[in-house]
């Protein structure tokens, strides 16, 4: 091992990270939150709980070797919705909640009230984090609140820990914002760019006074392809704002992708850092910097570890692409390629996982590790890291040579696929007769997306179960009672394609990939999804197989009790690869044609058991779509072939459903097309039927549900709402290939709001029903 040149060594390379994951230990802060929501909780003790986490992820931090901790990437709900709060951005519906009391209409803005709907859900660029999207308009007017940022940055310096406050910067903060209804159809957001920039004026100013050094501003909006007029709002954002006299040191930070056109806009802006990306997804980013002359003068944070997957970094080949840095910044610190909020916290609390195959694991705690090892390395030369360099080339040589990792009869049969079983035997219009034949739906038939409430005692039958304390046969009949329930109360509200309600899944990703072979599941691996819902990703590490039925016992236990359809509910081949930590060691394409078998087998085993109605959901399709439209159609060509694949092998009269939430879908229309779904369901309520009106104008010529009740929100939808936005559905889909169902599962929801909601559905599809023409 041999010690890095002096020549090459700068002063002091530093470890930092952009964000951390929010829950806690044990999901404190969701427990909290929720706790506040039904009265259990006082506003001071929710502000004690957040306080002490926060105080708690940088302590961590510090002890861990991180030089510089973030603050105001903490949130209670979404850093969006900060943002907004921060630059006074509050629709004008919300405003009288907010002024009367800041915290409830803070969550009435992200979970909307009986009378008031909350802003629009989406995803944060391409992972599964949901944020809230700003609704601006020509007469918005900004106003600085620094308080929140203000008030954690003295917090960690109370501590005495150096700390960087996190701001969504403003031209990502504008770029993801939409105009707010009544704004002119021709309206852009980033019009409003002058006039938000005195107001980060006057936040950095806040800062700086509270003692900020430096300040990062988040733009990874950057990363995505940009107008000329975009990249000019960026040079001119920096310019101001890097002028200004009053104010810390600027790092802008970038992530999720390569820079391209952008980088030299922000290599020349007179800001004093520029925080990249330099993992495997943005490699390109080495070479344009070096193409750019580097940033001289200028502070580069690197992101060598990869922030957003949980396999061990190549500690080795992180030191080579640091050390070709070196000579191209003034000086150079190491982080994680983004926020850390994409990950779990910790390995140590896994106890059901082979210790050998955790050691090929990184959290985030482990993460940080990393990168203060790799930071030391930069500084002082490889032979101070020489043991964490030899153990981990035994790690990843461990991993590499693990017969978990390969299946030779799953990659025989995924190379033998041919094209012949990625396509149905008849064409949609052939289909759809013989399926109209077979199944007999009315017009305007009313289904839900497949999941009804977890009930507490639902979820205390599974940890009963989990802790030893129910056995099998007493769990199997507690779901059986509630899929008893779940059929008798569609039954009798009139629903026309049933579902049986999920009751025996923990999650749709998660559920499966505990019975399928080459995943790995964690038992306290939290990630925020939205708000206080977390998830669990499994984690997939080797090659996928189905040693057995999935889904079939429970989807026919409900078919018996009803003559109705009952829909067989799988998770797509996309969205168990987006949903879980993916394997790095071989190309998305491939692990999705191994997934994508395994789920043909349970497709063709829920037909021939005689389900009519299935549905393979892919919500994830849109939030995987590459940030660069170079990048898309090699994505989108495997992603819909999978989907194909999976669901190609069933009879003409056989119904496939899909269904997609919180995403924008207008860019991804051909490729919805390209599924050869029967029926596609989609969010729109939210949105007030935007998706169908980008399905009419791309001609889409297969059936549609886009959803009339939002069912991320407490609130119930009356039956005249519901039928308003059917009949604006009907405006863009005609009446024989439009469905009508909730936005997306009701898993989250409590009973009573879903009866109401239900039964105002039905009431409406009848309503909108009985208005249509004879056929």
């Amino acid at each position: 091992m041999t010690t890095m040149p002096a020549a090459t060594k700068p002063a002091a390379a530093r470890a930092t990270v952009y964000g951390y994951p929010r829950q806690g230990r044990d999901r404190e802060l969701k427990r909290a939150i929720e706790g506040y929501w039904k009265g259990r909780v006082t506003a001071d003790a929710l502000r004690a709980t957040a306080a002490e986490l926060r105080r708690a992820n940088w302590r961590q931090l510090a002890e861990a070797g991180v030089a510089e901790v973030p603050t105001g990437d903490f949130s209670t709900y979404d850093h969006v919705l900060d943002t907004t709060v921060m630059v006074g951005a509050i629709p004008a519906r919300h405003r009288a909640a907010v002024a009367a009391d800041p915290l409830d209409g803070y969550f009435a803005m992200a979970r909307g009230t009986r009378d008031v709907a909350p802003l629009e859900m989406t995803k944060w660029f391409d992972t599964n984090y949901h944020y809230l999207v700003p609704e601006l308009g020509p007469d918005t007017e900004f106003t600085a609140d620094s308080t929140k940022q203000v008030g954690e940055l003295t917090e960690a310096l109370a501590l005495g820990l150096p700390a960087r406050p996190v701001l969504v910067g403003p031209v990502t903060y504008l770029l993801l914002a939409k105009p707010a209804p009544d704004a002119p159809a021709d309206f852009e957001p980033l019009a409003l760019l002058d006039r938000l920039l005195p107001v980060y004026a006057e936040v950095l100013a806040d800062l700086r006074a509270a003692g900020a050094e430096w300040a990062q501003l988040d733009e990874p909006a950057l990363v995505q392809d940009r107008t000329p007029a975009e990249l000019d709002a960026a040079a001119r954002a920096y310019r101001a704002l890097g002028s200004l006299a009053d104010r810390p040191k600027i790092l802008v930070a970038t992530y999720f992708d390569r820079l391209g056109d952008a980088l030299p806009v922000l290599a020349k802006a007179p800001v004093d850092g520029l925080a990249m990306d330099f993992t495997a997804a943005a490699a390109p980013n080495l070479d344009a910097l070096a193409a750019v002359g580097g940033l001289p003068g200028k502070r580069l944070v690197a992101g060598v570890v990869d922030g957003r997957n949980v396999w061990i970094n190549d500690l080795s080949r992180s030191l080579t692409t640091l050390g070709t840095l070196l000579g191209l910044a003034d000086r150079v610190d190491v982080a994680a390629s983004c926020s850390l909020l994409h990950v779990p916290l910790d390995t140590a609390a896994e106890r059901d996982i082979d210790p050998q195959i955790l050691r090929w694991l990184a959290f985030a705690r482990q993460k940080t590790t990393e990168l203060v090892t790799l930071a030391r390395g930069l500084s002082l030369g490889t032979d101070a890291i020489a043991a964490e360099l030899a153990a981990n080339r035994a790690d990843l040589a461990s991993r590499a040579g693990s017969p978990i990792t390969r299946d030779p009869a799953v990659r025989a049969r995924a190379a033998a696929v041919t094209e012949a079983e990625a396509r149905r035997s008849r064409p949609y219009r052939e289909r759809a007769a013989a399926q109209r034949a077979r199944l007999g739906l009315p017009r305007l038939p009313t289904t839900t997306i497949g999941s009804f409430p977890q009930t507490g005692d639902l979820r205390a039958a599974r940890a009963d179960l989990r802790a030893g304390h129910l056995d099998t046969a007493g769990y199997e009949e507690r779901v059986r009672a509630e899929i008893r329930e779940v059929v008798s109360f569609q039954e009798e509200i009139g629903v026309d394609v049933l579902v049986h309600g999920e009751a025996e899944r923990n999650d749709m990703v998660q559920y499966f990939a505990e019975q399928l072979t080459g995943y790995l599941a964690t038992q306290h691996g939290w990630v925020q999804s939205y708000g206080t819902r977390y998830v669990r990703p499994p984690i997939l590490a080797g090659d996928i197989s189905r040693p057995e039925p999935m889904t079939v016992r429970w989807t026919t236990y409900a078919a018996s009790l009803t003559s109705r359809p009952v829909k067989g509910m799988l998770t797509g081949p996309v969205t168990m690869l987006a949903w879980s930590f993916v394997r790095d060691d071989q190309p998305l394409g491939d692990t999705a044609r191994q997934v994508a078998l395994a789920l043909r087998d349970e497709v063709n085993d829920l037909e021939t058991a005689g389900t009519s109605v299935i549905q393979v959901d892919e919500p994830a399709l849109r939030e995987t779509l590459p940030l660069r439209a170079a990048d898309r159609a090699g994505y989108l060509e495997w992603a819909t072939e999978a989907f194909r694949l999976t669901t190609g092998g069933v009879r003409p009269d056989t119904q496939i459903h899909t269904h997609m939430c919180y995403a924008e879908f207008g860019d991804i229309v051909q490729a919805i097309d390209d599924l050869d779904a029967d029926v596609i369901s989609l969010e729109a309520a939210r949105s007030h039927m935007q998706v169908a009106r980008e399905l009419a104008a791309h001609g889409y010529p297969r059936e549609a549900g886009p959803g009339v009740y939002d069912i991320h929100s407490p609130r119930v939808p009356s039956a005249e709402e519901a039928a308003a936005l059917l009949r604006t559905g009907l405006r863009a889909i005609p009446a024989d290939r439009l469905w009508v169902n909730p936005d997306c599962g009701l898993k989250t929801r409590g009973w009573p709001e879903t009866r109401a909601a239900l039964r105002n559905l039905v009431t409406a599809a009848r309503t909108v029903r009985g208005e249509l023409p004879a056929s």
